[in-house]
C-alpha cells in the first residue's frame, strides 16, 4: 500500500504547483462523474485545471460512470426479455458493454433456474463474475446495480477513502475476508452477500431488507394481503371469516365451537348442539309418542288424523285425542250445505236464508239445493269463496273518474271532497272555487283568487310577515329613505305622513314636503323701525342702519362721500367715498368662492388698484385678490356655523401721482342651508 500512497502524494503536490489553485483529485473526478450522468463525450470534457493527471481522472470517471449505466441497461435487458439478440446488430464501444453486462446476467439466472451455486469456478472476469453472481442470488435490480457499484467504488478508493488511480488491490479483496466487514456473509473473491430475503446495500458490505410486497414477489393468495416482515413476508386474509369462524394460523377458517368455548346463549332448560358457523339450542326435556317438541321445548299433541294417511281401517272415522287417536265405525257423513235429518238416517238440504240475518248479512239470500247464493246490494259484489257480500271500493276501481278532486271509499258507495279553496257543487263530485273574501279574512282589502284568495293593503300600509292577512302601518320617516322625504322634519301618521319646516322664517311649500324661506320684508311680518330697512335673509330678517361719520354727507341710501378738506393732510387721508352693502349665504359654500367685486368705475392706462381687508376678519374666513379691473374677495375658510361678519374692504387707486381710497363696508350674513329634498322617483 505504500507506493501507492505515494504516487497519490505526488501527483496531489504536481497538481496544486501546476493550477495555481486547490484543486485535488476528487475534484477532478467529481467533475468527470457529473458529465458522465450528462452522457458527455469523456474524450472531450472541458478541464477544469492544467493538469494532465486531472484530464485522465476527469475522463476515467466519466468513462465508469457510462459503463455503470450501459451495464445496469444490460442487466435491466436480461432481465425484462430473458435475452440479448437485439445487441447483435449492432457493435459499438457502447453496446460490448451492454452485451456483456446482459449475457453475464443470463449465465446467472440459468445457473439459478438449474440449481448451480452462484459462486462458481469459472474464469469470467472479476465484472463479469459480480453480476452474474448478483443475478444468480436474488435477481433484484438494486443488487445488480449495487454489485457494479461496489465494484467500481473498489476500483476508485484506497481503504483509507483516498482517490487511486489503481483497479484493485489485494488488500482491497481482502476486506470481505477480514473479521466482521460482511455485515451477513462472505463470498468467493473478497465479495459480501446477504442472507435470503436480504439485499446488498451500496457499501458492499451492510445489507438491508427486500420488500417482496412491493417488488411483487410474494406467493400470497387471492384475497390475501402481503405484509412486509424483516427477511421475509407473510399473507393475511383481506375478508374477515364471518360470524361463527375463526383465521388460524395457517390463514384458514375454522368453526368457532360455542358449546365449547361457552359463548352459546342456550336456557338452562336446553342442552347446546354445535353446528357448522353457529349452534343448536336443543331441550334436555324430551317428548313422548303422540307429542311434539316446539322451538321452546313446550310438548304439543300431534293430530295423528291429520297428520297419518289413513290411520284407521276402512269403515272407520278417525278421532284425535291428547296424545293419542282413536277409531270408531263410520257413519253417515253429509256433505257441505246438508245435514241428517232427524231420524239420523238421511241427509237433508241447510236452508242457510233462514235466521234473523241469514247468511248474507243483511244482503238478499237465495237458498239453493246444497248451497245458497247472496243478492249483494248496489256497492257490493259476492265473493264466491268466502260466500259473503264484499263492499266495493269504488275509488280504487274508477280512479280519477269519480271524483274532481278527492274520493272516499264508504260502505256500499264512495263520497266526493275538495282541496282547500275549493266548495263541492251541487252534483257532488264536482268542485267550485270557494270565495273566501265574502267571510272577510282580511284586515283591508281581499282579492279571490281561484283555490284561494290574496290580501292587500291600501297606501300607506304593508301585509304582515306572520299571518299574511293582517295591513300594518309602514312608517314612512323611519325607512332607509325616511329623512329624506321632508326638507325638514317627518311625522308618521295611519297610513300615511306629514312635514314641518321650522316654527320661524320658514312656511310648507305646496308639494307638503318643502320648505320655502319667508320673506318678511315683503310679508310686512318684520320688526324693524321706521328708520331702520328691513333686509331678508334665509329663515329671517335683519334690521339695518347706518349713520354718516363726521366730515361725510349721505348720498342715497347706502353711501357717504367725504367733505371738503381744505388741503388738510388728515382730511385727504380719509377714504373719499364710503358704501355700505349687505350680503346674506348659506354655510358650507365653497372655499375660494368670490362674494364681492370692487373696483373703479373705469380705468385708465397707469392706475395702481390694491385692495384689502382692514378690518372685521379677525377669523381669517375672507381674503382678497387683485384683478385687472380693480380686486375681489372670497371665501379663505369652510364657514360651517351661521354667523354674522362686518367686513371693512379699502381700496387704494394711485392715478397720475395722486393716492384715492375708497371704502366699502360689507355686512354678511352667514345663515343656515336652507332645508331641501333630495330628488326620489319613488315619491313623483
Amino acid at each position: 500500500m505504500g507506493p501507492w500512497i505515494v504516487l497519490f502524494c505526488s501527483l496531489f503536490g504536481v497538481l496544486h504547483a501546476q493550477g495555481g489553485e486547490q484543486i485535488s483529485i476528487e475534484d477532478c473526478c467529481k467533475d468527470g462523474r457529473e458529465r458522465g450522468m450528462l452522457n458527455e463525450d469523456c474524450t472531450a470534457l472541458r478541464l477544469i485545471s492544467e493538469s494532465a493527471t486531472c484530464r485522465i481522472v476527469q475522463e476515467q470517471c466519466c468513462v465508469t460512470v457510462l459503463e455503470d449505466n450501459m451495464c445496469t441497461t444490460g442487466i435491466n435487458m436480461a432481465k425484462d426479455q430473458g435475452a440479448c439478440e437485439m445487441l447483435f446488430f449492432t457493435n459499438t464501444c457502447d453496446t460490448k458493454t451492454t452485451k456483456t453486462c446482459c449475457d453475464c446476467c443470463l449465465l446467472g439466472k440459468a445457473a439459478q433456474e438449474h440449481g448451480l451455486p452462484c459462486d462458481h469456478s469459472l474464469s469470467l472476469g472479476y465484472q463479469c463474475g459480480l453480476v452474474s453472481r448478483a443475478c444468480c442470488m436474488d435477481g433484484a435490480p438494486d443488487n445488480q446495480t449495487t454489485a457494479i457499484a461496489t465494484s467500481n467504488k473498489e476500483n476508485e478508493t484506497s481503504n483509507d477513502g483516498s482517490n487511486v488511480l489503481s483497479t484493485e488491490s489485494t488488500e482491497e479483496v481482502n476486506q470481505c475476508k477480514g473479521k466482521g466487514n460482511c455485515a451477513h456473509q462472505c463470498v468467493g473473491n473478497g465479495t459480501c452477500s446477504c442472507f435470503k430475503g436480504y439485499k446488498l446495500k451500496p457499501d458492499g458490505k451492510s445489507c438491508e431488507d427486500i420488500n417482496e410486497c412491493l417488488l411483487g414477489a410474494s406467493n400470497c393468495r387471492g384475497g390475501e394481503r402481503c405484509i412486509n416482515t424483516e427477511g421475509s413476508f407473510r399473507c393475511q386474509r383481506e375478508v374477515s371469516c364471518g360470524t361463527g369462524y375463526e383465521l388460524t394460523d395457517s390463514n384458514n377458517c375454522k368453526d368457532i365451537d360455542e358449546c365449547e368455548t361457552a359463548t352459546h346463549n342456550c336456557a338452562l332448560e336446553f342442552e347446546c348442539q354445535n353446528t357448522q358457523g353457529s349452534f343448536r339450542c336443543r331441550p334436555k326435556v324430551k317428548c313422548g309418542a303422540g307429542y311434539i317438541q316446539d322451538a321452546l321445548g313446550n310438548c304439543i299433541d300431534i293430530n295423528e288424523c291429520v297428520a297419518q294417511t289413513g290411520p284407521c281401517h276402512s269403515g272407520q272415522i278417525c278421532i284425535n285425542t291428547v296424545g293419542s287417536y282413536t277409531c270408531k265405525r263410520n257413519s253417515i257423513n253429509c256433505g257441505r250445505g246438508y245435514h241428517l235429518n232427524e231420524d239420523g238416517t238421511r241427509c237433508v238440504d241447510i236452508d242457510e236464508c233462514k235466521g234473523p240475518d241469514g247468511a248474507c248479512s243483511g244482503h238478499g239470500c237465495i237458498n239453493l239445493i246444497g248451497s245458497f247464493r247472496c243478492e249483494c246490494a248496489t256497492g257490493y259484489t259476492f265473493n264466491s269463496m268466502s260466500r259473503v257480500c264484499e263492499d266495493i271500493n269504488e275509488c280504487r276501481h274508477y280512479p280519477g273518474r269519480l271524483c274532481a278532486h278527492k274520493c272516499e271509499n264508504t260502505l256500499g258507495s264512495y263520497k266526493c271532497s275538495c282541496t282547500t279553496g275549493f266548495k263541492l257543487s251541487g252534483d257532488g263530485r264536482n268542485c267550485d272555487d270557494l270565495n273566501e273574501c265574502e267571510t272577510n279574512p282580511c284586515s283591508q282589502e281581499c282579492a279571490n283568487v281561484y283555490g284561494s284568495y290574496q290580501c292587500y293593503c291600501r297606501r300607506g300600509y304593508q301585509l304582515s310577515d306572520i299571518d299574511g292577512m293582517t295591513c300594518e302601518d309602514i312608517d314612512e320617516c323611519a325607512l332607509p329613505t325616511g329623512g329624506h322625504i321632508c326638507a325638514y322634519r317627518c311625522h308618521n301618521t295611519p297610513g300615511s305622513f306629514h312635514c314641518t319646516c321650522p316654527v320661524n322664517g320658514y312656511t310648507l311649500a305646496p308639494n307638503g314636503r318643502s320648505c320655502h324661506d319667508v320673506d318678511e320684508c315683503v310679508t310686512g311680518t318684520h320688526t324693524c323701525a321706521e328708520n331702520q330697512s328691513c333686509f331678508n335673509v334665509q329663515g329671517g330678517f335683519r334690521c339695518l342702519s347706518f349713520e354718516c361719520p363726521t366730515n361725510y354727507r349721505r348720498v342715497g341710501e347706502t353711501r357717504c362721500e367725504r367733505l371738503l378738506c381744505n388741503e388738510s393732510s388728515e382730511c385727504l387721508a380719509m377714504p373719499l367715498r364710503i358704501t355700505y352693502y349687505h350680503l346674506t349665504f348659506p354655510t358650507n359654500i365653497p372655499v375660494f368662492t368670490n362674494v364681492f367685486r370692487m373696483g373703479p368705475s373705469h380705468t385708465v392706462p397707469g392706475d395702481d388698484i390694491q385692495t384689502a381687508i382692514i378690518a372685521g376678519n379677525e377669523g381669517g374666513f375672507f381674503k382678497t385678490e387683485r384683478v385687472p379691473t380693480g380686486g375681489v374677495m372670497s371665501v379663505a375658510r369652510l364657514i360651517d356655523e351661521p354667523q354674522d361678519f362686518e367686513l371693512s374692504l379699502e381700496l387704494r387707486l394711485r392715478r397720475y401721482g395722486t393716492i384715492s381710497t375708497y371704502l366699502a363696508k360689507v355686512l354678511v350674513f352667514v345663515t343656515q342651508e336652507e332645508p331641501r329634498v333630495p330628488y326620489n322617483p319613488l315619491l313623483e
